[in-house]
């Protein structure tokens, strides 16, 4: 380690300390230590002084993180508010003003406030670009007209991230604009979707005249592609390429089915299980370099390969551990409809992630897009043919 990369590492735990000392975590109450943390700069250390951290390298969190762990300190539970850390904080930070990065990561980061993500809509499928939300400026605000689909979270969202139609006269990724929507204000309207587990863990979303001030548009008007661009490339790396322990994730349940249980071993079962441990190994590996890219600047479009990785292998993984169990594979145990917070893979039985899994492959952009992604800009193919790219809006067939 270099004398500044210790330089630094010292300052970190320095500081580290002295949040502890101050706020020894046994007798403060959570929100108002993970408040104090953010006001050390210790929430992300890589963001900038004033906004939850100190401008230091990412690696550093590291550092950090094993300090507080060992003190017994609160997290902020970054599963339940994972689209507000992962999507809505590098968005703000990177196209945001100052007051809106003051106003909003604070209580995102804490997780005062849930985030939610209104991108995907019933007419646009895959097509993102083609949304048809609408937005009309109406003085110093705007009027909001549309519907959003598959909406994790929004149930319990204070906040979204929403793309709007602000121009239908243009080419489709040239008239989108990007907004903050507070889910409590008049006309927004959360329906549960009942998907085939059984749980409502997704939503639609109805607005209908919902006025957001222009104080909450991100970015300029008309860029709003070019600003969730940011998210989705964020978006990926947060769902593929989260950290885990060797042997976490999926592939932990069926490595421990085949440790616990020989009666269910066949040379067959052996080399599909082994082929699968090494892939989910190789995945694991590759988010730590990924993450380590991240380091060094802006996420890029090698998240999409990531995610595309992990849909395939929970899908892959998921059935296999079906086939491994036989009869027992196909028992769920819980029809109740219910609205969860949060999707527990490992927490639930074989069944259960053997149909969540599906979802893999759409949820965060589906394969088949993220597969032109990583053949367009990571191994530089060419690209389809678009006979839509020119045309406004208005003028698309739908």
């Amino acid at each position: 380690m270099s004398d500044a990369a210790e330089s630094r590492t010292a300052e970190l735990r320095r500081r580290t300390a002295e949040l502890l000392a101050a706020h020894p975590p046994a007798v403060t109450a959570r929100d108002d230590f993970l408040r104090a943390r953010f006001d050390a700069g210790l929430a992300w250390v890589h963001f900038p002084e004033g906004l939850g951290g100190l401008g230091a390298p990412r690696a550093l969190q590291a550092v950090v993180e094993a300090e507080l762990s060992a003190a017994g300190a609160p997290d902020n539970d970054p599963r339940r508010i994972g689209i507000g850390l992962g999507m809505a904080a590098p968005t703000i930070l990177r196209h945001g003003t100052e007051e809106q990065k003051r106003r909003y990561l604070r209580p995102l980061w804490v997780g005062e406030e849930v985030w939610c993500q209104l991108f995907s809509e019933p007419g646009a499928g895959s097509d993102l670009a083609a949304l048809g939300t609408r937005a009309v400026r109406d003085g110093d605000d705007w009027v909001v007209d549309g519907q959003k689909v598959w909406t994790s979270s929004a149930h319990l969202a204070r906040w979204a991230i929403l793309l709007a139609r602000t121009d239908p006269e243009v080419p489709k990724h040239q008239g989108i604009t990007y907004f903050l929507c507070d889910m409590t204000d008049p006309g927004v309207e959360v329906r549960p979707l009942r998907q085939i587990t059984g749980e409502a863990e997704f939503n639609e979303v109805f607005l209908t005249g919902v006025r957001i001030p222009d104080t909450r548009r991100l970015g300029e008007v008309g860029d709003g592609w070019q600003v969730a661009r940011t998210t989705l490339d964020n978006e990926r790396v947060a769902i593929g390429g989260m950290r885990l322990p060797r042997e976490g994730g999926m592939i932990a349940p069926v490595a421990k089915t085949w440790r616990e249980r020989p009666a269910l071993r066949t040379h067959d079962l052996y080399q599909r299980l082994l082929k699968l441990w090494v892939e989910a190994e190789v995945a694991r590996l590759t988010g730590e370099r990924l993450r380590q890219q991240l380091s060094a600047g802006q996420v890029g479009p090698e998240g999409a390969g990531m995610k595309l990785t992990f849909a395939r292998l929970n899908q892959e993984i998921s059935a296999l551990e079906v086939e491994l169990r036989g009869e027992e594979g196909l028992l769920y145990d819980d029809w109740t409809p219910r609205r969860p917070e949060l999707v527990d893979f490992t927490g639930r039985d074989a069944g259960y992630r053997y149909l969540r899994s599906k979802g893999n492959s759409i949820e965060g952009g589906t394969s088949e897009i993220l597969l032109n992604i990583v053949a367009e800009r990571v191994l530089g193919l060419p690209a389809e043919p678009r006979t839509d790219k020119d045309v406004a809006w208005k003028d698309l067939a739908r």
